[in-house]
């Protein structure tokens, strides 16, 4: 598996970068890969299947000068930038493999990822726990949401985990969203998420750990 610590200029650039990867490796001209990112400006990602209007706050991001974007997986809308850690895997679907359909390869792959987290948690009594489909909670409070696009032969897996995002910016760009998990128990923003206060290169290392010394 190849390691990219790769952010590119722009919001519309590290979006795109995701896809371009999981063709490339469906074409045959690339491979596995982990990718981490980090948008240095904050910026609206809609689901493929979502409406703008219904899942971000327009005249909010139009305001502030945020971009507002679609990407070519599912999931829910989030908020990037600063402070919120990006991430790519490129796998391959392999016969017999942990990845033949999209319930086995959340249950795979999340379970790998409360797994890197879980062994760099400060304190030993914090519980990382997979919620919903593919969140990840801390305590409770949701710091990682992720989604998937498929191939016939590789997917894309992607997501992100809040380290020391702004919250509050999620609550003025994003309304509630059109869809939530039942865990979620109609909680705003502010009382759904949190951060987990690591440093991005902690995380880094117990990706690169957990997905390089298992491939």
């Amino acid at each position: 598996m190849k390691y990219l610590d790769q952010t590119l200029p722009t919001p519309e650039e590290n979006v795109a970068r995701d896809e371009q990867l999981l063709d490339a490796a469906e074409s045959g001209d690339s491979g596995a890969v982990l990718r981490v990112w980090e948008s240095p400006e904050p910026f609206v990602v809609v689901g493929y299947s979502q409406k703008f209007a219904n899942e971000a706050n327009l005249p909010a991001c139009e305001r502030r000068g945020i971009p507002v974007l679609r990407r070519c997986s599912g999931g829910g809308t989030v908020v990037q930038g600063p402070g919120c850690l990006s991430y790519a895997l490129i796998l391959e679907i392999k016969k017999d493999g942990p990845l033949q359909n999209v319930t086995a390869a959340n249950i795979f792959i999340t379970g790998r990822n409360r797994a890197a987290f879980q062994s760099i948690m400060p304190d030993p009594k914090s519980k990382i726990e997979i919620e919903g489909c593919t969140d990840l909670t801390l305590n409770g409070l949701k710091f990682s949401g992720n989604a998937q696009r498929r191939r016939k032969h590789w997917l894309l897996f992607h997501g992100t985990f809040l380290l020391n995002f702004d919250l509050a910016l999620i609550g003025e760009l994003l309304p509630m969203p059109s869809r939530q998990p039942d865990y979620r128990q109609s909680r705003s923003h502010k009382k759904f998420l949190t951060n987990l206060d690591l440093p991005a290169d902690t995380v880094k290392a117990a990706l690169k750990t957990m997905w390089l010394k298992n491939d």
